[in-house]
C-alpha cells in the first residue's frame, strides 16, 4: 500500500465517521444512550469505542501508551463526543498525511492493553484501524434503524463515487 492509498483510505474513514455522526444527530438523548444489548450497550458507547480506538492507535503511532480508553459516560451528548473526535481525527490525519513508503513498511512495536509488547508492519495497523471502524459503524447504522431513525450508507464505493462526482463538478 502506498502513502497516497493510505491517505485516501483515511479520507474515507473521516467521511464515514462524519456521515454517521450527522445521522446520529436525529436521535433523542434517550435514544442516544438507550441500552440496545449489543457489543457496546448504546449508540453513544459504540461511537465512543470507535473514537477511543482511533485515539489509542494514534497514541501508539506516536510512541505513547494509554492504559485506559474513553468511556461513554464522558460524553453526555453527541456534541461532546463529536468535539473530542474532531481533535483525534485531526491528529490522526496529520500523522497519515506525513507517511512515507519507508514509514508504512517499518515494523511498529507497541504495548497491548495488558502492557505486553506486540509488533506488526505499520501499514497493517493503519488498515486494521479503518476496518475496525467500518465494523462498528455498521453496528451503529443497524442501531439507527432499530431506533426508528434513518440509516446511512457508508460503503467505500459510495465515498469513491461522491469523490469522483465532486471532482467532475
Amino acid at each position: 500500500m502506498t502513502p497516497e492509498e493510505m491517505r485516501l483510505l483515511y479520507e474515507y474513514n473521516s467521511w464515514a465517521n462524519h456521515r454517521l455522526l450527522d445521522a446520529c444527530a436525529a436521535l433523542t438523548p434517550e435514544q442516544f444512550t438507550r441500552d440496545l444489548r449489543s457489543s457496546f450497550p448504546s449508540v453513544r458507547d459504540t461511537l465512543t469505542h470507535i473514537m477511543g480506538a482511533e485515539w489509542i492507535w494514534d497514541e501508539r503511532f506516536h510512541g505513547r501508551f494509554q492504559a485506559t480508553r474513553p468511556t461513554g459516560a464522558q460524553f453526555p451528548a453527541l456534541a461532546d463526543l463529536r468535539a473530542r473526535w474532531l481533535t483525534v481525527e485531526a491528529d490522526l490525519l496529520q500523522f497519515v498525511n506525513g507517511l512515507t513508503p519507508a514509514d508504512l513498511a517499518r515494523v511498529h512495536e507497541f504495548p497491548n492493553p495488558n502492557g505486553d509488547r506486540q509488533s506488526l508492519p505499520l501499514w497493517q495497523a493503519l488498515q486494521h484501524l479503518v476496518n475496525h471502524g467500518s465494523y462498528h459503524r455498521g453496528q451503529v447504522t443497524a442501531f439507527l434503524r432499530q431506533l426508528g431513525a434513518q440509516g446511512v450508507a457508508l460503503d467505500l464505493i459510495r465515498f469513491y463515487r461522491e469523490r469522483a462526482a465532486a471532482a467532475g463538478a
